[in-house]
């Protein structure tokens, strides 16, 4: 019975397929001669090898590439596709992939991105533990270094040991001093107004997005370079910001300097606007000409690290870069998201209006430093849209030497990648009730019963600051890398949205709330078109 049912799968299908094989062979020049005369036999063997050859190949392939969970390492999360990992999945929406595996694994688990092991810590305590690594475990340079330093340049930031980038902070931190960020509001002010100028129509509809991309490089040149930097922002600056820009792509922390169209553009402008900054320091020398207020020149020339050596006009510049390019991103992002939560909130522009005449008399009165502080609705409007739309997910460091998880058994690997999303416990209702309602009146009780200890203040070399990374709102980081831009940002962002509502309402156009666009690095409003309405119409 058995042979007769191999003899007619033989003559149905097997040895049709083989002259089939055999005619289609036979018609390519460089193989017919190996297989003319070949019997069906031949065909079928030779077919069958193939395809156990291939199968063996494969196989032994993808257990190379396939990642095996380690002893003691946090749970490894199950994938198709060796290498490629859980990429695609996270990609797609970060959030619910991480929500989705918190409720799996719990706060500690581990993915595989791209043949690399993400380990990922939850929580509070996972926040914490990835902010207050210590530097013998892990490293945000290893982690960042080649995605930032082509884009930054040498010698700064993540270029250079910890100890040299703490200097460079205190640095910059001294720069933007509160005698400086009160003379940056009547600055920013002005560029806001002359910026909502081409607004001038009743009502239309605009790119909130691309407007304050465009109006935060404006003001944010003009506060840090000075007036005559300002006066330069024209088409071809642009371009090279643009240009210098598209290097922050996800694929370059992923992978070294890649020979991609964008990098060579990248390498190009960072050298343009290098000599642009080092060109503008060297007149302002030859020409005697100081800005007390320009942080450029307070960097050129007050500043000396410890062994008593000033900074070169290249870590200047490079410096300036670093400024513009990180607060560029996170300010027009965090700025958009605002406008876009009053667009869905539309009576919130009447209260904002109120509050400043409550505050400032009227809404004529020019903004301060002392009222811009006591203008708490705004505030609280800024720490709301930070809550719900961070422009950063992922803070990742990289593993030098294993390390092992407080209260767990687990071990994290050297050579693995450890990350937090504080974007998760700050969406999270167990410390906040509605947690995806934007509520910006929350904030009254949240500061009264979260007050910051000053026992629980470190000094890493900038200035003191809560050592404690385990607040579940964590916008601007915590501990030795905590953002030093986060007053700046407060004052420019807070301007931009107390000088707009004195003339302008928004709502969403067609009345659709834009979803994030996970694939950049600033997670970022897709489509963030909006209506606004003159108050004064």
């Amino acid at each position: 019975m058995a042979s007769e049912l191999f003899l007619s799968i033989y003559a149905d299908y097997l040895s049709p397929f083989a002259r089939h094989v055999n005619a289609t062979v036979l018609r390519i020049d460089k193989l017919a001669p190996y297989f003319k005369g070949a019997s069906v036999n031949t065909i079928l063997f030779m077919t069958a090898s193939f395809v156990l050859v291939s199968f063996f190949f494969l196989y032994t392939l993808c257990k190379a590439m396939y990642v095996s969970p380690r002893q003691n390492e946090p749970p490894l999360v199950p994938y198709w596709i060796p290498f490629i990992g859980s990429a695609i999945t996270m990609g797609i929406d970060p959030i619910k992939f991480y929500r989705d595996r918190q409720k799996e694994y719990g706060n500690y688990y581990t993915y595989i991105l791209f043949g690399r092991r993400m380990v990922t810590c939850l929580g509070a305590e996972g926040n914490n533990l990835v902010f207050n690594a210590k530097l013998a475990d892990a490293s945000a340079e290893e982690a960042y270094r080649s995605l930032t330093v082509p884009v930054f340049g040498k010698g700064v930031v993540y270029d250079v040991h910890n100890s040299v980038l703490m200097e460079q902070k205190k640095f910059v931190k001294a720069g933007l001093s509160v005698e400086n960020l009160r003379a940056y509001i009547p600055m920013i002010e002005m560029e806001t107004k002359n910026y909502l100028s081409r607004w001038n129509k009743k009502s239309d509809v605009q790119d909130i997005h691309k407007a304050m991309a465009e109006l935060i490089i404006l003001t944010a040149s003009r506060c840090l370079l000075g007036e005559e930097v300002r006066s330069k922002m024209d088409e071809s600056f642009a371009q090279i910001f643009h240009d210098l820009d598209g290097g922050f792509k996800p694929i370059n922390f992923l992978f070294d300097d890649l020979p991609l169209p964008s990098n060579r553009l990248r390498d190009k402008a960072h050298v343009k606007m290098r000599h642009f900054f080092i060109d503008i320091m060297k007149h302002r020398r030859d020409t005697g000409k100081v800005d007390s207020t320009d942080v450029m020149q307070y960097l050129a020339t007050n500043c000396q690290y410890k062994s008593g050596r000033s900074l070169t006009d290249m870590e200047v510049a490079h410096i300036m870069i670093a400024m513009l390019m990180a607060g560029q991103h996170t300010s027009s992002t965090t700025s958009a998201w605002a406008f876009l939560y009053l667009a869905l909130n539309p009576e919130l522009f009447d209260k904002l209006r109120q509050e400043q005449i409550e505050i400032l008399g009227s809404l004529d009165a020019p903004l301060t430093y002392d009222s811009l502080k006591q203008l708490t609705l705004h505030d609280n409007i800024v720490r709301e849209t930070l809550r719900l739309r961070p422009p950063i997910l992922h803070i990742i460091r990289k593993v030098v030497r294993d390390m092992t998880i407080p209260g767990t058994t687990y071990v994290i690997p050297k050579d693995a990648y450890v990350q937090c999303i504080p974007a998760i416990t700050a969406r999270s209702d167990e410390f906040f009730e509605n947690a995806e309602e934007f509520n910006p009146y929350r904030w009254k009780d949240y500061d009264l019963q979260n007050k910051e200890r000053d026992d629980d203040l470190v000094d890493y070399g900038f200035g003191a600051l809560s050592a404690s990374a385990r607040s579940p709102v964590l916008p601007f980081g915590a501990g030795r890398h905590r953002c030093i831009g986060e007053p700046f940002a407060y004052v420019q962002i807070k301007t931009i949205l107390a000088t707009f509502v004195r003339t302008f309402n928004l709502e969403l156009h067609n009345n659709k709330f834009p979803e994030c666009d996970f694939t950049t690095m600033m997670v970022q409003p897709k489509q963030p078109m909006v209506k606004y309405t003159r108050v004064d119409c």
